[in-house]
């Protein structure tokens, strides 16, 4: 039908189709509505789908943890942790417990971390082969690591233009941790779709976007990427 359509109508079907579902950008400016990824208006729309994912495998935030700036998401959403430490590279952090470069995996202890939270990090680094690498390292055999990645987002303004480095898919995430942890060791999930995606680049906020639209998965518009990797031996 739809061969038959464009033979006949030719170059007037294009028209025909933006008449049935028109773009309307009127009212959408050039500049985002928060600089903020939405902060400032209320909830992210990527925090819905990190912390979605997060309670999903909550199960598996137990033990000792490791987290990265903070501890906010082992206390929310932990089952039965025994110790939580926080990563960071600078040492101006006052919760930072581990200072180190997840560049460097020399730096860290082997085996000594039962799960490892690591959401939107690793796009700061250029050395992710490393960070997997780091990340390995630090879990004891059976451990997990619950990450998360960008796929679609805005430069981070408070660092500046030059201090992002990369946008992930679900098949580099799926060869990038499937290299060190073993590809049956790796589950990963997209997370998002077109209006999540434009949205976000917006600053909307989860607020503003009824929960049945962005809990439509679209595979080929991924907001932010998800990775559960478990630690074998």
């Amino acid at each position: 039908m739809t061969s038959w359509l464009t033979r006949v109508l030719g170059p007037a079907l294009p028209v025909l189709r933006r008449w049935r579902r028109p773009a309307t950008f009127a009212e959408l400016d050039t500049a985002p509505l928060s600089s903020e990824w939405g902060f400032d208006r209320g909830t992210p729309i990527d925090r819905y789908y990190i912390e979605h994912f997060l309670e999903r495998h909550a199960t598996d935030i137990r033990g000792r943890v490791l987290e990265v700036k903070s501890s906010d998401y082992t206390r929310r959403f932990g089952r039965g942790v025994v110790r939580e430490e926080v990563l960071d590279i600078s040492t101006d952090n006052p919760l930072a417990t581990l200072v180190a470069d997840l560049s460097k995996p020399d730096q860290f202890p082997e085996g000594q971390f039962d799960c490892f939270v690591l959401t939107q990090t690793m796009q700061f680094i250029y050395e992710v082969h490393a960070v997997v690498e780091s990340v390995h390292r630090l879990l004891a055999p059976g451990g997990v690591l619950l990450a998360t990645v960008p796929s679609t987002s805005r430069i981070a303004p408070r660092y500046g233009p030059t201090t992002e480095f990369w946008r992930f898919t679900a098949a580099s995430c799926a060869r990038l941790f499937g290299e060190v942890f073993g590809e049956r060791n790796v589950e990963v999930r997209t997370h998002g779709n077109v209006l999540a995606a434009t949205a976000f680049l917006y600053g909307a906020t989860v607020e503003e976007i009824p929960r049945e639209k962005l809990d439509v998965n679209d595979p080929f518009f991924p907001l932010i990427i998800s990775v559960r990797a478990t630690r074998t031996a």
